[in-house]
């Protein structure tokens, strides 16, 4: 008998729970109905107070209202999307048309500042590199040069491609000579007695 007495203990507190669990099923289920019943009288109260509204609309003549707000509704809506095609197909030729003359003109203008054309009376690069190069005591790179001139010639707009590109001349025709220094190239003149070594044998 006393080794029955836990066992039975046991199932007593299940039995608790289980009768627990169904009171409390039942008292929720009860709600429910209560909650479901509330709503179905809800329900058909807000539907007598339509049939009561539909009737008073209809002899007030309401409906013919809605509907021709209804007609206006999709006038302007159609208007509206019209308007906006319209003014899309005019942004849209007027971008096509005007884009093209905007990048030629940029370019143009581009064009114009990189080679900088001298005017009359204006020395050439050549001269304007040379003749900077003739004033220092050391080697200059294109970048030095560039910036130099841009600084004593702003009227004339340098670019280190046409600067680098006028001194790889000036050593081609024998006038400047190129060192490096690490992975740098600088230019300097070439010495006038050098020069003159270089042009007799050539006569």
């Amino acid at each position: 008998m006393s080794e029955n007495t836990p066992t039975s203990g046991i199932s007593a507190d299940y039995a608790q729970r289980i009768t627990d669990d169904l009171a409390a099923n039942r008292t929720e289920q009860e709600q429910a109905r209560a909650e479901l019943a509330r709503l179905q009288d809800e329900l058909v109260r807000l539907e007598e107070g339509e049939q009561i509204l539909v009737k008073m609309q209809e002899v007030l003549g309401g409906p013919g209202k809605p509907a021709a707000r209804k007609g206006n509704g999709r006038k302007a809506a159609a208007s509206v999307p019209a308007a906006r095609q319209a003014k899309g197909k005019s942004s849209a030729k007027g971008g096509g048309e005007g884009s093209k003359p905007r990048t030629r003109a940029a370019q143009q203008t581009s064009a114009a500042k990189t080679a900088a054309p001298k005017e009359a009376g204006e020395p050439t690069w050549r001269e304007l590199v040379t003749g900077y190069l003739a004033d220092q005591r050391e080697p200059k790179s294109a970048a030095e040069v560039t910036a130099a001139l841009t600084e004593t010639h702003p009227q004339r707009p340098a670019q280190v491609t046409v600067v680098r590109n006028t001194l790889e001349h000036g050593v081609a025709q024998g006038l400047l000579e190129r060192s490096k220094q690490g992975r740098s190239v600088y230019y300097s003149p070439v010495p006038a007695a050098k020069r003159d070594e270089v042009a007799e044998p050539a006569k």
